[in-house]
């Protein structure tokens, strides 16, 4: 937003998807950024890839929820708070190659502003009025296409350096939740095995008593000792296999283990697990 705006803002509480619905028969909003900062101000970001024709009145609609979810019963209309709506496009939404649009109600006739403390921004990361925005505000919107870091090693600014570090954070985080999602894989599978083993061995051991008790017991048993010793066994297993592979100077192969059940396989076979 200090980008955006070319204004310090201050500190903000930021909600994500943020759906706002009043009723079934009326037609939701889903906010792809909603947030508001220390001195009470609202803003809604949005990223618009595809140029759909109805910018103008679908932020007309976003202003209109943002506003009637923000009073309470009783509160008074001047209770509004100050709102800003940011859509941030990869096409010019209204054609006049300009990095920004800024919208604000006035009077036609003596321009004025009319003071409702409400904005409409419309970026576009394709602009050409070079000489009209500030370098930080091109950088950022070509960012906006080009988020690597060759692109950020040849711009000169903090913020953007920043903001691609957490971009970089972020990915990291959703790449390792990959992961662990595939060793969850693996020893899911193996928790199975251990559950079909202990059906078996229950039955076995039931059929062996000769009678219905014994196997309905012997099924319990079994189910009960399978699923945990494949359970333990198998993240015993695993947090060795990390263990040694890391000691063994392995760790950047550690990562591989949850992408391909052969290699899983094999390096089991390699520490002898």
């Amino acid at each position: 937003m200090e980008l955006i705006l070319e204004k310090p803002v201050k500190a903000v509480s930021v909600r994500a998807e943020r759906t706002v619905l009043f009723n079934s028969d009326f037609r939701s909003v889903r906010l792809d950024i909603f947030a508001t900062d220390e001195l009470a101000v609202d803003y809604n970001l949005e990223m618009q890839n595809e140029d759909e024709g109805n910018l103008p009145k679908r932020s007309r609609y976003h202003q209109a929820e943002i506003d009637v979810a923000s009073l309470k019963p009783g509160e008074d209309f001047n209770d509004l708070k100050p709102s800003i709506i940011v859509f941030i496009c990869t096409f010019d939404p209204f054609g006049k190659n300009a990095y920004r649009y800024t919208f604000e109600q006035r009077c036609t006739e003596y321009d004025f502003a009319l003071g409702d403390e409400t904005k409409r921004i419309f970026l576009n990361t394709k602009g050409k009025n070079d000489n009209e925005v500030s370098q930080e505000l091109k950088w950022f919107l070509k960012y906006v296409e080009n988020s690597t870091d060759g692109y950020v090693d040849q711009v000169e600014s903090t913020k953007i350096r920043q903001l691609h570090e957490r971009v970089k954070e972020l990915k990291r985080s959703r790449k390792l939740e990959e992961r662990y999602m595939h060793f969850e894989e693996l020893l899911e599978r193996e928790l199975k095995k251990g559950f079909e083993k202990g059906i078996k061995q229950g039955i076995e051991q039931g059929i062996e008593k000769g009678i219905e008790q014994g196997i309905e017991q012997g099924i319990e048993q079994g189910i009960e000792q399978g699923v945990k010793k494949g359970q333990v066994m198998e993240r015993k297993r695993l947090f060795t296999l990390i263990s040694r592979m890391a000691s063994n100077g392995e760790s950047e192969l550690i990562s591989k283990l949850s992408e391909n059940e052969e290699f899983y396989e094999t390096m089991l076979e390699k520490y002898n697990l």
